[in-house]
């Protein structure tokens, strides 16, 4: 999800930049509502796992992007699937470009006998690579944000109307290794919510991270559970009204940059030099794990390899310095 939602703000800036372009973004249904306020951008569902699941079912959905006239195909993703496609469009004499991942310098940065410590090009800029080689180049500063949305009353239902400051808190990410120890960020949530000046929205999906969000939210009166309460629609739309969002490296960040909202990111064994910091955010509001005491960091790009002992590497984030990080936002310092 969040490298679909790092997709917006590049095409954003390139439907901003070149208004006569027609876009089609192909992607999973569920994520449609990322792209429903671009200018320009229509989304064609590609259903992997019914009609257009294995080489054949690609073939269909190459057959039926034909039907709408493609000049040109930008694939942001490089994965099996689209290298597939790839090969069909040019069967079909359509230019296709893929985004070069800098596999080979992400190797560098994560590795534990040679490491290259250094930042890599972002993924945004990656992005933007893509559409230059297909003759577009796209200047990403000053790329506006999308839009704060209103409410609906059935989400105002659920969330209330107050004059408090809104934190939206996505505690989870895909691995262990990226994931801040939930009594920690309970240390957070316990003294944000003693402030009395904040309403605590938590994020995330699945009935094991529902229950556990559901603990949290029991122990604290000016905490909401989200989780299975809105549809992904109602989600983005409550998360352009938040005032801040604590997230670590997973989606959630990147869903709230969209929105241009301050994200403060934390990080476990990954590290923002591989590139996937969220767009248009202040390198302050990544809070890293002590590199003095875990050297090897980062030890993957996503977060799935952890060597022994690093599980204790976010541990050196301290609740006191993510909570201070939320106040200075909140208080514009």
């Amino acid at each position: 999800m969040g490298d679909v939602a790092m997709t917006v703000p590049v095409l954003i800036a390139l439907t901003k930049q070149y208004p006569r372009l027609k876009i089609t973004v192909l992607t999973r249904k569920f994520f449609s509502p990322m792209f429903n306020k671009l200018p320009n951008v229509s989304v064609f569902e590609a259903d992997v796992k019914g009609r257009h699941k294995g080489a054949f079912g690609l073939w269909k959905l190459y057959r039926e992007l034909r039907k709408l006239k493609i000049d040109a195909v930008a694939d942001l993703h490089n994965v099996l699937r689209s290298k597939v496609l790839k090969k069909y469009f040019k069967f079909g004499r359509i230019p296709v470009e893929q985004i070069d991942k800098g596999r080979a310098e992400k190797k560098a940065l994560i590795s534990s006998k040679s490491k290259v410590f250094k930042p890599l090009k972002s993924t945004h800029q990656r992005y933007t690579d893509v559409f230059q080689n297909l003759g577009f180049p796209i200047d990403l500063s000053n790329t506006p944000v999308l839009s704060k949305v209103s409410l609906s009353d059935e989400t105002l239902k659920i969330v209330g109307a107050d004059s408090k400051k809104w934190i939206g808190i996505a505690p989870f990410a895909a691995f262990e290794g990226k994931t801040y120890p939930l009594e920690l960020m309970e240390e957070v949530v316990s003294k944000l919510n003693k402030s009395e000046n904040y309403k605590i929205f938590l994020f995330g999906g699945g009935p094991l991270q529902e229950k556990q969000l559901e603990t949290l939210k029991n122990k604290f009166e000016n905490c909401l559970n989200m989780v299975g309460k809105l549809s992904f629609n109602e989600e983005l739309a409550l998360i352009s009204n938040l005032d801040v969002m604590l997230s670590m490296d997973s989606g959630n960040a990147h869903l709230a940059a969209m929105f241009g909202i301050p994200v403060i990111t934390l990080w476990g064994v990954t590290h923002p030099y591989a590139g996937f910091v969220p767009f248009g955010q202040d390198a302050d509001n990544a809070l890293c794990s002590d590199r003095e005491k875990f050297p090897l960091i980062p030890t993957s790009v996503y977060g799935n390899k952890m060597p022994e002992g690093y599980e204790m590497a976010m541990r050196t984030i301290l609740p006191e310095h993510v909570i201070d990080k939320i106040k200075s936002i909140l208080n514009g310092a």
